[in-house]
């Protein structure tokens, strides 16, 4: 017993639908994943700095169009946990992504699946 055409069809683009959402989607966390890796490494590069610095220097965070005055120490604690807090969301990013990449080959394999049972 066959599947109707119709249900093919309808199948097939149901199937095809969610690859191209998954493909979208991949390409939305690889940048989202690239811009954070940015961060990173432009914090890390900043924390490097600041750790040259004596205790003793003034160091200014800006606010705004302003610039305050930040003790040395709470502007190293904030520099790695804005890093931790970013290696977190690229873990996460990295998850999705794999889930993403899974779904997006699991679609062509059922399309190519089905081309190739039917004999088209």
């Amino acid at each position: 017993m066959s599947i109707p055409n119709e249900a093919l069809q309808k199948l097939v683009q149901e199937i095809e639908t969610q690859a191209i959402t998954a493909q979208r989607e991949i390409n939305v966390v690889k940048a989202a994943v690239a811009s954070k890796q940015r961060d990173v490494r432009m914090l890390e590069l900043t924390s490097t700095e600041v750790k040259q610095l004596d205790n003793d220097t003034k160091v200014y965070e800006g606010i705004g169009k302003m610039f305050m005055f930040a003790p040395i120490n709470n502007v190293q604690t904030r520099l790695a946990s804005e890093t931790a807090e970013l290696k977190s969301d690229i873990s996460s990013l990295d998850k999705k992504l794999h889930y993403l990449e899974t779904t997006h080959k699991n679609s062509r394999e059922h399309i190519d699946q089905i081309f190739k049972s039917t004999g088209r």
